[in-house]
């Protein structure tokens, strides 16, 4: 996978460029505040569908512009491929691919693979499960289309399950009537999504074994495995039918706890991931320097296992995460970017990227190759 240009229009503090990019290590350097982690958010939006800030489409529209186009050349192993994206203020948009218009954006998740790391993700291990369901469900997603439409219809319906039993003090006898079906509909999608984390976990449980053989010469041995919300889950997690109806028979039961607590208590949207290094919790007892180098470890394996299964090397998007990292975990990491497509941002010494293909220096909203 090689991005070879993106164009952006009225793209957050990008009035308008077009930047091109070498097959190697891409280096965007400049000053804070200058745009670059701006150009880096306009290529995600290419794999993600979406700003990896949590923000909406209209948020990141240049100030006083109507609407933003932002268009991406990229080469994959079939042929040079052209991605074309436009927002507007009225919420009105455009998505073509190789000059056909797509109707979904979720119809171009997985075109364009690309693994992005930025400083937050330093917190994976540290922060709450959000966190973690998150990384799980962004790595998914690039690898399996039909994912991300089950999590957009889990998460549909947990918000008209959840509305019903807000409303159930007042209206009782809408809750009887409709529940079943709601729940019903949430237990098929939890057990599709739970089987496809598992696997990943597989997977992903293995690379970062690989990866932190390396790092530690076999001193330090990570372990992952799902936490569910109810332990009835955890038991029959092989089988999906068996799946559907454990949470099915959940969320028929305690139904008076729900409507006391206003929410859908159980379902994929209360799991984890438990994290263990040499057989303790990485949360609670790693070391800051251990977390980071798990955080590292997941997502060198998200790309790992991307090629994988594509046969092609995801291109790897680095926001300044060099400066948060020390001596080791930057060789490291600068070792694994010998191969593939990297485009990352610094603002700091550039004598310490000598494996740079490329540097190109940005300066409010504007690209220049230095």
């Amino acid at each position: 996978m090689f991005c070879k240009k993106i164009s952006c229009e009225g793209f957050r503090n990008i009035d308008s460029a077009e930047v091109e990019f070498s097959d190697g290590v891409n280096v965007l350097y400049g000053a804070n505040a200058q745009g670059k982690t701006n150009l880096l958010e306009a290529i995600c939006m290419f794999s993600l569908g979406k700003s990896f800030r949590g923000v909406k489409d209209t948020e990141f529209i240049g100030f006083d512009k109507p609407g933003t186009k932002l268009s991406m050349t990229f080469e994959n192993s079939m042929r040079e491929q052209q991605l074309l994206m436009c927002f507007s203020k009225n919420h009105q948009k455009r998505i073509e691919q190789n000059g056909v218009k797509i109707s979904r954006m979720s119809e171009i998740i997985g075109q364009f693979r690309a693994v992005l790391f930025f400083p937050e993700h330093l917190n994976i291990i540290k922060e709450g499960p959000s966190m973690r369901r998150n990384y799980l469900d962004v790595a998914i997603s690039q690898l399996r289309p039909l994912y991300l439409k089950s999590l957009q219809r889990y998460n549909h319906i947990l918000i008209q399950r959840n509305k019903l039993i807000k409303a159930a003090q007042d209206d009782r006898k809408s809750f009887d009537d409709t529940i079943e079906f709601w729940s019903y509909q949430l237990s098929v999608e939890a057990a599709y999504i739970t089987v496809a984390r598992l696997g990943y976990l597989k997977l992903c449980e293995k690379q970062l074994a690989s990866c932190f053989e390396e790092m530690t010469g076999g001193s330090e041995i990570p372990t992952m495995s799902y936490s569910f919300a109810f332990r009835g889950a955890s038991e029959c997690c092989d089988d999906k039918k068996k799946l559907q109806e454990a949470y099915f028979s959940q969320l028929m039961s305690n139904h008076e706890r729900e409507i006391g607590a206003q929410a859908t208590l159980w379902g994929i949207h209360k799991d984890d991931v438990d994290i263990m290094l040499n057989g303790r919790s990485a949360r609670l007892f790693a070391s800051q320097g251990q977390q980071r180098s798990l955080s590292l470890g997941l997502k060198l394996s998200e790309s790992a296992i991307s090629e994988n299964d594509s046969g092609e090397k995801p291109v790897l998007l680095l926001d300044d995460v060099f400066s948060e990292l020390d001596s080791s975990r930057r060789e490291y990491l600068t070792d694994r970017m010998k191969k593939g497509q990297v485009i990352m941002t610094t603002c700091g010494d550039l004598d310490t990227m000598k494996t740079a293909a490329k540097v190109i220096r940005v300066e409010n909203g504007c690209f220049s190759a230095v």
